[in-house]
């Protein structure tokens, strides 16, 4: 239920937009394109196994995974921006 200035369904809205934008911003994470024989940031070759899981694939195992964690540690987003906080 709205109140004030928001109309009827306005919270499923702000909610719907959030999911979008967040599987927006995934999507674009997801490597296109032909994939690189050696890793951009340390040189080292990637399997062809790999490239063949992954096209599009630029990082070795051990890059990702340093990536990774630092995207993890990070977070994904600042929520107090988001969307979702504005309901509060």
């Amino acid at each position: 239920m709205a109140g004030g200035w928001a109309k009827d369904g306005a919270e499923q809205e702000q909610i719907d937009h959030t999911v979008e934008d967040a599987l927006q911003r995934v999507r674009s994470q997801i490597p296109a394109g032909e994939s690189l024989t050696e890793c951009e940031e340390c040189d080292a070759p990637i399997p062809e196994g790999r490239r063949r899981a992954l096209p599009g694939v630029r990082l070795c195992v051990t890059c990702q995974e340093a990536r990774d964690a630092r995207q993890q540690a990070s977070g994904p987003y600042n929520r107090r921006a988001s969307k979702d906080s504005q309901l509060r």
